[in-house]
């Protein structure tokens, strides 16, 4: 009996060990993978995009515009009246950003094109267009909307900067509290959030980036050229400096 347990304990204790190891090995070739992605560049937030991409009755160009952006030739992008814009609006460069308020490398962008605005407030217009990628970050749309019902009050842009700075606290309640931080009547912002009012905005600016080639955020492009993921500073500069000549 004493052999029979001493027998059973060892081969429960070897099980263990052997499913720790599996554990183990697993781990760390999700960490291997990880940092690989890292040290390649990776600097987008990145899902597999719904093909809008065929031309339409409402749109017979963006099958063109797509293959455009992916052959690294500019596109003509619509400005529309709803756009938010920063900046001087009839500037010679225009840098139009299809962004997602959760995703971390649209967070670090939107520093680089504060950045740009700082540097360059007459030459540059920066159009913000939402990209939300629902199946990775699920408050992306909620915020998505709350920024264009603080956009109703004229903040879009105080908005839009303090989900970004405060990206770690990004819930229901803190998109909420954020409308409040930038001295928003709370009773319209909540009011708007609520009813669903810009739920149709927000659609329309991601399938109209999926049209032109986007997949991933940030994607952004500057005077038609598409610049995909959180590029640095230097980079927008270059091509800023090239459009201005």
């Amino acid at each position: 009996m004493i052999r029979s347990k001493t027998s059973f304990w060892l081969g429960f204790t070897s099980g263990l060990a052997v499913v720790a190891l599996i554990g183990f090995v697993v781990f760390l070739g999700m960490y291997l993978k990880q940092q690989m992605g890292t040290s390649s560049g990776d600097n987008s937030d990145t899902v597999a995009a719904v093909d809008n991409t065929a031309p339409t009755k409402n749109n017979p160009a963006a099958g063109n515009d797509a293959g455009n952006a992916a052959a690294g030739k500019p596109v003509s992008i619509k400005i529309a009246n709803s756009d938010h814009v920063r900046g001087n609006k009839n500037a010679k460069v225009t840098i139009v950003e299809f962004s997602d308020y959760q995703c971390p490398f649209c967070s670090r962008f939107h520093d680089t094109m504060k950045e740009v605005m700082q540097k360059y407030p007459k030459d540059v217009r920066w159009i913000f267009k939402h990209f939300p990628l629902d199946s990775i970050h699920p408050y992306a749309r909620k915020a998505a909307e709350a920024a264009e019902c603080a956009g109703e009050q004229n903040k879009f842009w105080e908005y839009s900067d303090a989900i970004y700075a405060n990206q770690d606290k990004l819930n229901d309640e803190y998109i909420v509290s954020a409308g409040k931080d930038v001295g928003l009547n709370e009773a319209k912002f909540k009011s708007c959030l609520d009813s669903g009012k810009f739920t149709k905005k927000v659609d329309e600016d991601m399938s109209y980036g999926q049209s032109l080639g986007v997949q991933g955020t940030p994607g952004s492009f500057v005077n038609g050229q598409a610049i995909p993921g959180a590029v640095p500073f230097s980079e927008i500069e270059k091509l800023i400096k090239a459009a201005l000549k």
